[in-house]
């Protein structure tokens, strides 16, 4: 059960009577679908569109699992995706066809020792739903407690094994067709896409990554994780709590619920972020299917539930500790910053000339920031990168694959509940009030990194920028503003602030004598900043919301 392309491809040729037929069913397959969409895609009836998106569904579901995990990614992109098809295409999350119940029960007796009706007091003659890995069932313990039961379907090795192979030749003979200049690159992302697809069929290790997911939001309510059990889990079987609560799909669906989509949407955000810029190990694969809306709140944050934990993926500290500097160095237009971050995570070869790239980056994702971080558009951004690629050496790294695979879903996920959803403006303020907080020793280096520039000295325009948007679009920003003013005046009493005071210092005193200009500058930004009214207001804000509504 381990992905190893050159081991699987030299399985298949040996095989031609099963490589030659699914070939050409695939191509077949494909084929047809694109000369349709090439010939009716432009149609403006509602009813020719609805035919496509049949069309494309039936295509992907009839191709395998492979091909489903594709248009399941598409379902997450309503900004690249007509609305009509993406209706349909949403179904591929959980609503595929079932395979017969008998083999489901054969399953979890050869898994789990023993017939269904022995091990649950009451198990169902059909499933729930049904994705493309497996189907799930909602099954009850003894004690009247709920449980899902996921069973893997059948022959799902082999399948996955010839389908990759065929998938991974096609990718890489077509690679210089495709619109994006992905290089050498494409093979080890189908590659990374492959691994991913191996480890998700493994229930025991999806069993060990809910856990150790969990025990990363053990502290936060307002993320909830279902439990295993372990009993009752193999490696083609997994049990876990019931979740009762509703799928982050349809905003007006939510609000009928009286569940908030923004507080839902700015939960899964955050939560993601938390995931890729400080525990450094992230669910791959938030889609609607794998998120549930559940009742409750806490202050501006709505109460999320996770499930799906097949496709996880760790970053190193080096890539964490660079995506979270490049977060920054966008938002305060230092491009040159930008392209060396870029060239650290490996996007550009170490020995690229930024000369020429730093200013294509200005041009590319300056204008796209507008006026203030809520404008940013990441669908602009992704569009003009496609033709920055052709031009300048850069590549898509295979270790990237699943990271951009997450933030992708999560944005389109967002996209999908309210269309104005810009990530970054989530994005940049948590950055801002981490940086701010200095809570770790790592973000007090890269604090410093940030407010002092090359020379030691102080950076009030950055300094500015970060406070400046830990209460954007909050409807109380003094709320916002409290406690990083708290977090702030500790770190800079405490013993882990004494660099940030020796370098205050030295920036003030320069050329042996103090200079007020500096000093009255950031008393001013500090003042207009942490005002007694902005204070105040969050301070109330805090005790009461009502009082401040």
């Amino acid at each position: 059960m381990r992905y190893d392309p050159s081991r699987d491809l030299r399985w298949l040729l040996l095989r031609p009577w099963i490589a030659i037929p699914r070939l050409i069913q695939v191509l077949w397959s494909l084929g047809g679908l694109v000369l349709v969409l090439l010939l009716q895609g432009g149609s403006s009836e509602s009813g020719v569109q609805q035919t496509l998106a049949r069309r494309i569904l039936n295509t992907l579901t009839g191709l395998g699992p492979c091909f489903i995990k594709v248009g399941q990614a598409l379902s997450t992109r309503p900004d690249l995706v007509r609305r009509d098809w993406l209706d349909e295409l949403t179904r591929l999350q959980d609503d595929l066809p079932a395979f017969p119940h008998a083999l489901a029960l054969e399953r979890i007796e050869q898994e789990l020792g023993a017939p269904a009706h022995e091990l649950f007091a009451e198990f169902p003659d059909a499933p729930i739903a049904a994705a493309s890995l497996g189907q799930v069932y909602k099954a009850r313990l003894e004690g009247n407690a709920w449980v899902a039961v996921k069973v893997q379907r059948p022959n799902l090795t082999f399948i996955l094994r010839r389908d990759l192979v065929l998938i991974r030749l096609l990718g890489v003979l077509t690679a210089p067709l495709l619109p994006l200049n992905l290089g050498f690159g494409l093979g080890g992302i189908i590659d990374e896409f492959g691994r991913s697809l191996f480890e998700e069929i493994d229930y025991v290790q999806e069993a060990d990554n809910a856990e150790r997911f969990a025990s990363l939001f053990a502290e936060n309510d307002t993320v909830y994780v279902p439990r295993v059990e372990r009993m009752l889990s193999s490696t083609r079987v997994l049990t876990t709590t019931w979740i009762d609560g509703a799928k982050m799909r349809d905003s007006e669906e939510l609000q009928a619920l009286r569940l908030d989509p923004a507080a839902l949407i700015r939960t899964g955000v955050i939560c993601g972020l938390q995931q890729l810029l400080e525990f450094g190990y992230f669910h791959a694969d938030p889609h609607p299917g794998n998120l549930f809306a559940l009742q409750g709140r806490s202050g501006d944050l709505g109460h999320v539930g996770y499930v799906d934990f097949g496709m996880m993926d760790s970053i190193s500290d080096s890539d964490r500790l660079t995506l979270t500097g490049a977060v920054v160095h966008l938002i305060n237009r230092d491009f040159v910053g930008l392209a060396e971050d870029f060239q650290n995570l490996g996007f550009l070869s170490p020995t690229s000339d930024l000369t020429p790239i730093v200013p294509a980056l200005e041009e590319v994702l300056g204008g796209s920031l507008g006026d203030s971080v809520g404008s940013f558009n990441f669908k602009a951004i992704t569009d003009r990168f496609s033709e920055l690629m052709f031009d300048y050496p850069f590549r898509v790294p295979a270790r990237f694959a699943l990271i951009i695979r997450a933030v992708v879903s999560q944005e389109g996920l967002a996209l999908r509940l309210d269309p104005n959803f810009r990530i970054i403006a989530v994005a940049y303020p948590y950055v801002a009030r981490r940086l701010l907080a200095g809570d770790t020793s790592e973000m007090r280096e890269k604090l410093l990194e940030v407010i002092f520039d090359a020379d030691g000295r102080l950076c009030l325009d950055r300094l500015e920028n970060l406070l400046a948007v830990v209460g954007q679009d909050a409807p109380a920003p003094g709320k916002e503003l409290l406690p990083v003013a708290g977090a702030g005046m500790r770190l800079l009493l405490s013993r882990d602030g004494a660099d940030l005071r020796k370098r205050l210092l030295l920036t003030l005193i320069r050329d042996d004598r103090l200079h007020i200009d500096d000093v009255r500058a950031l008393m001013g930004l500090l003042a207009r900043t942490f005002g007694p009214g902005r204070i105040a207001g969050g301070l109330l804000q805090r005790l009461n919301p009502l009082a401040a509504a």
